[in-house]
């Protein structure tokens, strides 16, 4: 994961407003739940929030701590999720003045985003923001020589890779054994394969490989057709691991985790819905202000008002304003994006 380190000092954190975030985080973190960190590093008047307030963005959108008010926050929001997405660390600049490049679009640098809001009150904010995301998790089914070599490459690559000895370990109600799990490989070479497949597809797990041969595997697969439909079955890799020309365990072994590495850097809509445990939030503009905001049902005001569709708000007073007439902005709007395709 990249690290941005800001020029600016940080001011230390104090125990009353460090202690119950630096809890949380440790709780979140022994749960296997990612969020982000947003710190303020530097704050010019006015503005509310000073260097050292630290806040928690969890994966729906809620934020546990103190970055600023309500109008900071919707910004934080939006870049702290695509930071939970992608990985990489950010600085990320909030002021309610235009933007370098003069379209009061984000201007994105390198580690970095500039940020136009004009619902501030004047004050300018920089905020670090940095995604904690747990190390994908791998699980091994069986004991083969392929497999032990499998979980010898877990520290290397930062993966969470453990061994799972029988079916029955896989086989839990409610499938708590899998859960969080971002691959299960199933390496036991005919031992118990069918009971793993059925637990890792029914869970949901987003990779699912076996190892055999062609004929071996298109045999198993065939033999669950009365319990896995087709969709499910095709969801199953096998032969587990990319084309290599791989031979022996070590090499065989590799195969197989440059295609977990695959299937975990190149997620689907789905996959990284089920990595961060909510759904995939989209980004909206808010019809009063022009603010991008994270439409987020759970964290961000919306109104299905004036039958435009559902229109999300950077707070609740453009919210009220919106109610009040929505075919005001509804009208303006539309002739903005006339405009726009026009040029």
């Amino acid at each position: 994961m990249s690290r941005v380190v800001p020029v600016v000092p940080v001011a230390p954190v104090g125990p009353s407003r460090a202690g119950p975030l630096e809890a949380r985080m440790a709780e979140l973190t022994g749960r296997r739940v990612p969020f982000v960190k947003a710190t303020v590093v530097r704050a010019r008047r006015p503005a509310s929030a000073r260097p050292g307030d630290t806040a928690l963005v969890l994966a729906d959108g809620r934020i546990e701590g103190f970055v600023g008010g309500v109008c900071a926050e919707a910004t934080v929001r939006v870049q702290a999720l695509r930071t939970l997405r992608d990985g990489e660390s950010l600085l990320l600049r909030i002021s309610p003045e235009e933007t370098a490049d003069g379209t009061g679009e984000p201007v994105v640098e390198e580690g970095a985003v500039s940020v136009r809001n004009p619902c501030l009150s004047g004050g300018e904010l920089e905020i670090f923001l940095e995604p904690l995301r747990p190390a994908p998790r791998v699980l091994v089914f069986g004991e083969s020589p392929i497999a032990r070599t499998l979980l010898d490459f877990g520290p290397a690559l930062g993966y969470a890779i453990s061994s799972v000895s029988g079916a029955d370990a896989l086989d839990t109600p409610g499938a708590e054994a899998l859960a969080g799990t971002r691959a299960v490989v199933i390496a036991s070479h005919g031992r118990d394969e069918e009971r793993a497949l059925l637990s890792a597809v029914r869970a949901g797990v987003p990779y699912v490989g076996l190892v055999a041969s062609p004929r071996r595997g298109a045999a198993v697969l065939a033999g669950l057709a009365h319990e896995l439909d087709e969709e499910q079955r095709a969801r199953v890799r096998t032969p587990a691991g990319l084309w290599i020309g791989a031979r022996t365990p070590g090499e065989i072994a590799l195969s197989i985790l440059a295609e977990v590495v695959q299937a975990v850097r190149l997620p689907t809509a789905a996959v990284e819905e089920a990595r961060v445990g909510a759904p995939v939030t989209v980004t909206a503009t808010d019809p009063v202000c022009g603010m991008e905001v994270a439409g987020s049902a759970a964290t961000t005001p919306y109104s299905d008002a004036g039958g435009a569709g559902r229109q999300w708000f950077c707070r609740p007073s453009c919210r009220e304003a919106y109610e009040k007439d929505p075919g005001r902005y509804t009208k303006a709007r539309a002739a903005a994006e006339t405009e726009a395709g026009a040029s």
